[in-house]
């Protein structure tokens, strides 16, 4: 029997990663898909059963004392894998293993895309241009060049796993590990793709159309299944996640779907009211200011907030009274302030009950 160092190309004392290397570039040299020689498929069993007594490390402990591994002592015993054999017909180590999938899940993604609070209304829609792995359009996904398919490991047979033996107090007992040359899955790509360099997918910038509901809010997420990233092998997409921003506004805010604006009127309206028209974010209100209005009182349209999230209709329009008080008055206007004064039976300033509300209200509504 062939020394294993000596097939492996290594001292007696290499390591693990040496020992690694050696056996990757050996395999890659003399495996039957790459190397037509006569002698390459014999050479290449040899390498491969060296490399499986030398990388567990209690079978290389037993070769390096002079012994045989796969049997008691040296000779040919009924261990282990006779037992399994005899009672289940098969290899104890790989029976009923699967060879591992190519085709993987791809990843999910996560974009954040800002909105206007206009949009928040009605909802609102988005091109979304995306850097992402798409499916690749050369190979399908299948990972080899057009025309050609993948071939049947020879070491593992296509189950994707190798047998060995580890001695034990049982005997010889078969254990099973992914190969070493496919990877487990089986199957070797001979001819890669050339475009996605065997991976089935490819990098690619892409558009992506989005619908955003009406009603979202700052933080939502939104979960887009399957526009996520493509897997590998022509693996499922993995999904997309769009978490939202709304944009602030200058004039209109936000609490909960009730939008929230301040209403400046001056003291000659608050005394006498006045009808007006002002401009919301979806179009003209019509608002009716009362004789006497003071300021944060509030004048509510209804229906004219944001549309709700789950569900139907909408919030309210709350417009806060913000009284206006001049502090500069030419000579005329000063004479008829005082004239209206004379006119007024008001008692002089005082201090009144306090409310516990009115400084918040006041702090919410103008602040």
């Amino acid at each position: 029997m062939a020394d294993h160092y000596e097939v492996l190309g290594v001292e007696r004392d290499a390591s693990q990663d040496e020992i690694k290397k050696a056996y990757r570039r050996l395999a890659r040299e003399l495996h039957p898909d790459v190397n037509g020689s006569d002698d390459a498929e014999e050479r290449f069993k040899l390498v491969t059963h060296a490399y499986d007594v030398l990388s567990d490390p209690q079978s290389r402990q037993q070769y390096d004392r002079g012994g045989q591994t796969g049997s008691f002592g040296g000779t040919q015993g009924f261990g282990f894998e006779d037992v399994f054999n005899a009672f289940f017909g098969g290899g104890g180590g790989s029976a009923g293993a699967r060879p591992r999938s190519r085709a993987e899940r791809g990843q999910d993604a996560l974009l954040r895309v800002d909105v206007e609070l206009a949009e928040v209304i009605f909802g609102a829609h988005r091109d979304l241009e995306v850097d992402t792995a798409i499916v690749c359009e050369t190979c399908g996904g299948t990972c080899c060049q057009p025309g050609t398919q993948p071939v049947t490991c020879d070491v593992c047979g296509g189950s994707g796993h190798v047998q060995r033996q580890v001695r034990s107090l049982l005997g010889n007992v078969v254990t099973s590990s992914p190969c070493g040359v496919c990877r487990g899955y089986g199957t070797i790509i001979a001819t890669p793709c050339a475009t996605c360099q065997g991976q089935g997918r490819v990098r690619a910038h892409t558009t992506i159309p989005v619908d955003i509901p009406a009603g979202v809010d700052t933080g939502l997420r939104l979960q887009l299944s399957g526009k996520g990233e493509a897997g590998p092998a022509g693996g499922p997409h993995g999904d997309l996640y769009l978490e939202i921003r709304v944009k602030h506004d200058d004039v209109f805010s936000r609490e909960g779907d009730d939008l929230l604006a301040t209403l400046e009127v001056s003291m000659a309206d608050a005394i006498l009211g006045a009808k007006t028209m002002v401009e919301a974010l979806d179009g003209p209100v019509d608002v009716d200011l009362k004789p006497g209005a003071q300021s944060a009182d509030v004048i509510t349209v209804k229906g004219r907030g944001v549309t709700h999230l789950r569900g139907s209709g909408r919030g309210d329009l709350r417009i806060g009274v913000q009284v206006i008080t001049p502090t500069k008055l030419a000579a005329a206007e000063k004479q008829l302030i005082e004239q209206f004064k004379g006119h007024r039976k008001d008692a002089a300033p005082r201090l009144a009950r306090f409310q516990q509300g009115l400084f918040a209200k006041l702090r919410d509504r103008f602040l």
